[in-house]
């Protein structure tokens, strides 16, 4: 007898920052993700979520529309259920993330010290490189010590598009080492 599977539903669409991919699950939005090509974005939602069923197509579309406006406007809260999915550390992180004023960057050893550990700079790294919620779960606001930006998961152009977007301040002309 096959054990039930989770089902989750997704929509591709368009954002102000390229392809949009929202999905949910019966706990609310389990991913929302960024890039160029539609077909890789949900080959990332299938490795993300490896045992459950997909349904294209099956994101209310008043979800779909909040979460685009949320990406056209980064500062902007998203008041709709999350289900976020990680380690205990990652959801640390991702809430201490969630406390980062819009226009505003801390490093990652700013971050990792904050959360008492203030020698895990590059575990805060690998917490946001497995954030499944862009924007929401604002990694794009995290910054090298010397303020230059690091790599983003949907792509450094989208993180400096974020970072203008929000009025940031950013201290290195050279923003990319």
């Amino acid at each position: 007898m096959e054990t039930s599977r989770e089902v989750i539903g997704y929509q591709l669409g368009e954002s102000a920052l390229g392809t949009l991919l929202v999905a949910t699950s019966v706990s609310g939005i389990c991913a929302i993700l960024l890039g160029d090509d539609g077909g890789e974005l949900v080959r990332d939602l299938h490795r993300r979520f490896p045992r459950a069923r997909f349904v294209p197509g099956a994101v209310a579309e008043e979800y779909f529309d909040r979460v685009a406006r949320a990406i056209a406007s980064p500062g902007a809260r998203l008041d709709l259920p999350l289900d976020l999915r990680g380690t205990d550390f990652d959801l640390q992180v991702w809430r201490a993330l969630q406390e980062i004023p819009a226009g505003s960057v801390q490093t990652y050893g700013e971050i990792a010290a904050r959360l008492g550990a203030p020698g895990a700079a590059r575990q805060v790294g690998e917490a946001c490189a497995a954030n499944s919620l862009a924007v929401v779960v604002p990694c794009h606001r995290v910054v090298r010590a010397d303020g230059s930006l690091a790599g983003y998961r949907w792509g450094a152009k989208r993180k400096l598009a974020l970072l203008r977007m929000e009025g940031a301040r950013l201290g290195t002309p050279d923003l990319f080492h």
